[in-house]
């Protein structure tokens, strides 16, 4: 018997569900859609959609597995939440905020915004034994190299780490 995740992230798009989940799943490898619901005629009073119209796309990027709903323009996407993708390298941060930030927004300290207003943050998998490190002044020079950068230059963290 197959296992079955018990929390699903559920994201919000106003009409965009099913082209978001199809861009996220080209980005990232090991990553499908697993199923598609369409709204019917139950609930039209309630939600408004044309039968037919996409109610639910069910993906997994990474063996993470998400949902995306087609609820219309009530609710946006905020920083009050954000996804996190750990990277081993400099090409995969590069990878990563170049797909995700087409047509989006870019932020300081690894965060961007991809085009349909989702925060991810793009974040080497070395700054956090950096920061925790019990030599404070590394991590205080790795805090102040993060702080002036958009897209996270790993090199340049290593640097500040050896006080460089």
């Amino acid at each position: 018997m197959a296992t079955v995740q018990k929390i699903t992230p559920c994201l919000w798009f106003d009409t965009e569900a099913q082209e978001a989940a199809e861009f996220y799943v080209s980005v990232f490898k090991d990553s499908r859609i697993l199923r598609v619901l369409h709204y019917t005629d139950a609930g039209y009073e309630i939600h408004g959609k044309a039968p037919g119209t996409v109610l639910t796309v069910e993906f997994e990027i990474s063996g993470q597995r998400f949902t995306a709903l087609n609820g219309g323009p009530h609710f946006k996407f905020s920083e009050a939440i954000s996804l996190e993708i750990l990277c081993e390298t400099q090409q995969e941060i590069d990878y990563y905020w170049e797909k995700l930030s087409e047509g989006g927004e870019e932020g300081n300290c690894g965060w961007l915004k991809d085009r349909y207003g989702l925060s991810w943050q793009i974040t080497p998998i070395l700054l956090g034994d950096m920061l925790s490190h019990p030599d404070e002044d590394k991590c205080m020079r790795v805090t102040d190299a993060f702080l002036q950068m958009k897209r996270l230059d790993l090199g340049e963290l290593v640097k500040a780490f050896e006080g460089e």
